[in-house]
Order: C-alpha cells, then sequence, then structure tokens
C-alpha cells in the first residue's frame, strides 16, 4: 500500500446531510411533469387564443393572443424546473421563480395536514400533489399563505412527506426503540371500507341534481350568448311536440319520472366516483388515514390527538332510507359546505347503523348514540311558528301582486297548499332538537333537511356562549354555543329551557359560570 493509499484509507467518510436536520438536502419537482404541464396552461389559454384568432380583426390582437400563450406556457414550465423544497428540523421550504423569485417557510410544529391527491394528469405518470396546510382557512381559490402545493411528485414521495411530518411521535419513538421492537410493530388497522350494496345510497345524496343543474344553467349560457335558439333542433321539436300532445297531469309526471332517473344515474356515477376503494385505517403511530377515489385519488391523514368528536350527518332524503354519512370534528382541517369535497370525511354514505359503528372505533366510544334531551314544548310553538309565517308571508305577497293584475292567482294559491308541509318541517325539526352530556362530550343534534348529530369533547371547547333574541327571552328559552377550533367552529344546542341551557354550560365547562347560576346545580 502506498502512502497516498494509507492516507485516503484513513479520512473519515463523508456523509451526506440527513433528512429533517438543518442541512436537509433540496428536492426538485418530477420532471415528468414537462410532458403534461404545457398541454394543461394551452388549453386553460385556448379561450384567450381563439378569441384573438376569430374575433380579433388585424394582426395586433393575434399577437398579443400569441403572445399571453406562450407566456402561460412559460410560467408553467419555469415552475417545474426551478421548484425546490426541503424539509429541515425546524421548517418546510420552498424557492420557485425564474424571473421573478418567491420562497416560503412552514414552521413543522405547524403543519395540520397533508393532503395527497393524484389526479388524471398526475396519474399517467404515477405522480400526485402533496397539499401541505397549517389547517387555517385561506380566501379564494388558490393557496393561501398557509399552505404550500408541491404538485409534481412520485407517489412515493408523497407518503414519505406525509410520514415525515405528521407522524413526528413515531419519528421521536423511534429514535429510543430497537430494531426489534420497529420490526414487531402492528400493520395498521382497517375501520371501514366500502361496500358496493352502499350504491343504494347514492341517489339520496341527490348530488346528481346539481350536476342537471348546473349543465342546463351551462347550455342556456352560451345559447343565450350565441343567439341560439335549442327548439331549431328537429329531436327538441318532437320532444314538445310530444308533450303538447299530451296531457298536462301525464307531461308533468313523464318529466319528474325522467329527471328522477337521470339525477339517479348521475349521483351513482358520482358516488362511484369519489368513493371507489374508500378505506379508513388507523395507523400505528396514532393516525387516521383516508384513501378514496377512482380518476381522482385522495389520500388524507387526521391525527388522533388533533380529534375534538365526530359529526353524523342525515339529509332528509338519506335519513328517510336509513343512510347516514361521518364527519370528523378535528383541528387543522378544512370545513367546507361540501363534507364529501373536504378532508374531514370518515365514511361515506352509508346504513346509520354503521355510521355509529365508525365514531365507537374512531373515539372509542359512541357518544352520539347517546338518549337525547327532549327540549321545551315552547321550541315547537317556535318552529311551527316560523315555518307557516313564512309560508304565509310569501302567500300574502303573492296575492297583492295577483290583485295589481302583475300575476294570475295560481302562485299565491299554490304557496297557500305548501302551508301543510311547512307545518310538518317545522315539527321534524322540532323533533330532530336535543342534547345530552356523557362523560366527557357535548352531544347536540338540530335540523330537518340537513340533520346533524355532533359529539364535542368538552376539554377541546374553547368557551361557552350564551344566545337569546327577544322571542326567546319571551318563551323562556336560550341558545347554547360550543366554540371549538375545529370543524364548523361552533355547534349550538338551539331553544333549550333558560335554566337547563345554564346548568349544561357549567357540566361542560365547571366554574365558568357558576357566579351566574341561581338555581340548582344539578337541574337538567
Amino acid at each position: 500500500m502506498t502512502p497516498t493509499e494509507a492516507a485516503e484509507s484513513t479520512e473519515p467518510a463523508v456523509t451526506p446531510p440527513a433528512e429533517g436536520t438543518q442541512d436537509a438536502p433540496w428536492h426538485r419537482l418530477d420532471r415528468r411533469m414537462l410532458l403534461i404541464r404545457p398541454v394543461l396552461d394551452l388549453a386553460k389559454s385556448l379561450p384567450v387564443l381563439l378569441g384573438a384568432l376569430l374575433f380579433g380583426h388585424g394582426e395586433p390582437w393575434q399577437w398579443i393572443g400569441l403572445v399571453f400563450t406562450a407566456i402561460a406556457v412559460f410560467t408553467g414550465v419555469s415552475h417545474v424546473l426551478t421548484s425546490r423544497y426541503r424539509i429541515t428540523a425546524s421548517q418546510v421550504e420552498w424557492h420557485t421563480g425564474l424571473l421573478l423569485r418567491k420562497q416560503r417557510a412552514i414552521p413543522r410544529d405547524r403543519i395540520r395536514t397533508v393532503d395527497v391527491t393524484s389526479e388524471p394528469k398526475h396519474r399517467l405518470f404515477s405522480l400526485a400533489a402533496a397539499r401541505i396546510g397549517t389547517g387555517r382557512h385561506s380566501h379564494g381559490k388558490g393557496p393561501g399563505k398557509d399552505e404550500l402545493v408541491l404538485d409534481a411528485v412520485t407517489i412515493a414521495e408523497a407518503q414519505r412527506l406525509r410520514t415525515l411530518l405528521l407522524h413526528r411521535k413515531a419519528e421521536a419513538q423511534a429514535q429510543t426503540q430497537t430494531e426489534a421492537t420497529e420490526a414487531a410493530a402492528p400493520p395498521e388497522q382497517l375501520i371501514a371500507a366500502v361496500d358496493k350494496r352502499w350504491l343504494r345510497y347514492a341517489p339520496f345524496t341527490l348530488s346528481g341534481l346539481a350536476v342537471v343543474g348546473a349543465a342546463v344553467g351551462t347550455v342556456y349560457h352560451f345559447a343565450h350568448e350565441l343567439h341560439f335558439d335549442p327548439v331549431e333542433f328537429s329531436l327538441v321539436q318532437t320532444v314538445v311536440g310530444h308533450f303538447a300532445d299530451t296531457p298536462v297531469w301525464l307531461s308533468l309526471v313523464l318529466a319528474a319520472a325522467g329527471l328522477l332517473v337521470l339525477v339517479s344515474l348521475l349521483s351513482i356515477g358520482g358516488y362511484v366516483l369519489s368513493f371507489w376503494n374508500f378505506r379508513l385505517t388507523r395507523e400505528p403511530a396514532g393516525t387516521l388515514h383516508v384513501r378514496r377515489g377512482l380518476i381522482t385519488t385522495r389520500s388524507v391523514s387526521i391525527e388522533e390527538d388533533r380529534l375534538r368528536g365526530a359529526e353524523i350527518r342525515e339529509p332528509l332524503p338519506l335519513r328517510l332510507a336509513g343512510g347516514a354519512r361521518c364527519v370528523a370534528i378535528a383541528a387543522g382541517l378544512r370545513e367546507g359546505k361540501s363534507a364529501d369535497k373536504g378532508g374531514s370525511l370518515l365514511l361515506p354514505p352509508a346504513p346509520l347503523a354503521r355510521a355509529h359503528e365508525v365514531v365507537a372505533e374512531v373515539l372509542g366510544e359512541d357518544p352520539a348514540a347517546t338518549p337525547l334531551v327532549r327540549h321545551p314544548r315552547r321550541a315547537l310553538y317556535r318552529r311551527l311558528s316560523r315555518a307557516v309565517l313564512g309560508v304565509l308571508l310569501l302567500a300574502a305577497a303573492l296575492y297583492g301582486l295577483a290583485w295589481l293584475g302583475a300575476l294570475p292567482d295560481w302562485p299565491w294559491q299554490g304557496a297557500l297548499v305548501l302551508v301543510p308541509f311547512a307545518a310538518l318541517v317545522g315539527w321534524d325539526r322540532y323533533r330532530g332538537l336535543g342534547h345530552a352530556f356523557t362523560g366527557r362530550y357535548l352531544v347536540t343534534r338540530s335540523g330537518s333537511l340537513d340533520r346533524g348529530t355532533a359529539a364535542v369533547r368538552c376539554d377541546g371547547l374553547t368557551g361557552i356562549v350564551l344566545e337569546r333574541s327577544y322571542f326567546q327571552r319571551r318563551a323562556g328559552l336560550v341558545t347554547l354555543i360550543a366554540p371549538v377550533a375545529a370543524g364548523k367552529g361552533k355547534y349550538p344546542v338551539l331553544d333549550v329551557g333558560e335554566a337547563d341551557g345554564l346548568a349544561l354550560a357549567d357540566r361542560a365547562l365547571p366554574g365558568l359560570l357558576t357566579p351566574f347560576l341561581t338555581g340548582d346545580r344539578d337541574r337538567g
């Protein structure tokens, strides 16, 4: 061995910086996204380009359209080429931009969600988009300042990011455990999986009705803008002529039946697309993991330490069919208008008994199944009066327009026919009211058209709010609101007796309202 070789053999080996340290290496987006990103940007710019080429008179407008399209494609390509990210011990850093540099950093201790989504454009190359967020809501459609989107990473890299950023406790335990203990770690536990028999609940979600409404609105908009009358089609003329030759009642029945079949088929299709391969599992690190989707797959992780409860939602059509959906009340998860589109869904539309089983598996108990305390009869009178009075006011307004000659008589007469149905809805809203206090959970239920039973942990409440309107004061009722930094943000107990509401608030947060309580503390 020569002296040079001996010196080289004694030099310490240089190890690359470890992931999750201050000198962590930088990573780039997957280059395969360059095959599809220009096509997507070109498709987004297509309306501007076609407008400039077809409706722009003169070469300047055509060149402006081409330049705008070129800038859009160049921006997308440069985003993929220049984006870099890394995970240090304290934060997630992201740099991008060629002409205009952008830098963003999110502290790791503020990260609440890592939402992994794989749309068709990603699945072509086995890629995914990892959305890293702090759980704060941002205004607008795009990602906010507290959200970072890595829209072109491999599926394995997305799962690695999810494990590294969310399983912090597991990471700390792994440093103290031996290799034998790690090898003996239990596999993930299956809590719920979609059943093909649950497709029977899809028509009762009425999601297809929104699709039909959007399609009709879009067709009408384009027909109006192009000054085109759809009746000019021979097929439409044939259908209109057929309905004109049949009795009105039969035409209404056929139209309703056709709409019902169409909405049902679209709802079933939407159910399959959204909840195909749905699986809810519990990982050894104490994390709930939800996977679902057919064309667009989605993977959401919910740390059990951030669970503040659960809610069973029963919209009226789904409730009539004996179904329900289950939603998590967890800190850091987005709560939008639809739980199906958010990351809090624990169970798609399924049998009500299965929803209660999922709540019991997730929380360790099922507080939502606790018998609820009925509210006073005065709450029933309030709901009946508001429901019936609203319809009567509408009928009176329509009658006034008919008396002035602006409308025929049948609209106000039809509104009067709705009075019994309004009373039935008011009675059902009262029948759905209820509350309970069991263990460490406050349970509240309300609603008729969209009934929800929420079980919220009392140690997760940020306070108690008591509200009383003028009419509630006259009726001796009060609304108790339980604010929580999760889910909807607040869960009300509507129109409960004043003494019962104060006692319930004192039981939920002992001592908070004690100076204001003058009655029996144990009442209610």
